[in-house]
């Protein structure tokens, strides 16, 4: 079994610099190139490995007002909490919430059309992803975007599914949408997300020293 695992290739993942960087050369993509083995999301290395029990997972779903967060540990999936806060504050707050919870990496829902295009939410959550991939990266987590399109609806139907009527529902129905970033992300194993990386190199390295230290599987198919 271990040799089957150990055979599974990785799926691509796009990266993606945090927004406002300044723009790259040909010379600093060469520097700036990190491989998913390099840093690889918790999705991947429990696709590889059945046993991993690392890394705990922070689902993130963004909005005008609120901000849903569901939790990730092992294969269960649980709405955690709903923030009504903005800028600074809501980026701090998710920072504590982690810390607390032993998270190592964000999953942010972004917001897609239905045909796949960008949307002017899109820019947003991208733009607060940036700087939460900064605050992270100090710490060695990562901070990656899901396609969300439809999670809201998915929330919806999970909630009316286990008999939680509307009373219960209030205020709830963002964070049980976090949880469905989450559930997509890891059914997908990895494969349609976007890292975002910090444009500082240092952060970037602190990155997959981060990822490294506690790698408990190989991808080299002779073991």
């Amino acid at each position: 079994m271990a040799h089957l695992l150990a055979a599974v290739s990785l799926p691509p993942v796009t990266f993606r610099p945090a927004r406002n960087s300044p723009r790259l050369t040909t010379k600093t993509l060469a520097i700036r190139a990190v491989s998913v083995e390099e840093i690889p999301p918790n999705a991947v290395r429990r696709k590889l490995d059945s046993t991993w029990r690392g890394g705990f997972s922070l689902g993130v779903d963004l909005g005008l007002a609120r901000t849903g967060l569901a939790l990730s540990k092992g294969f269960n999936f649980r709405p955690l909490t709903v923030l009504e806060l903005r800028g600074q504050k809501l980026e701090l707050r998710i920072i504590d919430i982690a810390q607390k919870q032993e998270v190592d990496e964000f999953i942010i829902g972004l917001p897609l059309s239905s045909d796949g295009k960008e949307t002017p939410q899109s820019n947003k959550v991208r733009s607060v992803a940036g700087r939460l991939a900064v605050r992270a990266a100090e710490r060695g987590w990562r901070v990656y975007l899901q396609e969300e399109y439809g999670t809201t609806i998915d929330a919806m139907s999970y909630m009316v599914d286990r008999g939680l009527g509307k009373s219960a529902r209030e205020g709830k129905q963002d964070a049980y949408a976090a949880a469905m970033v989450l559930e997509r992300y890891f059914l997908e194993a990895g494969r349609r997300i976007e890292l975002v990386l910090p444009k500082q190199l240092d952060l970037q390295e602190r990155l997959k020293k981060g990822c490294s230290k506690d790698a408990d599987y190989s991808t080299d198919e002779s073991d």
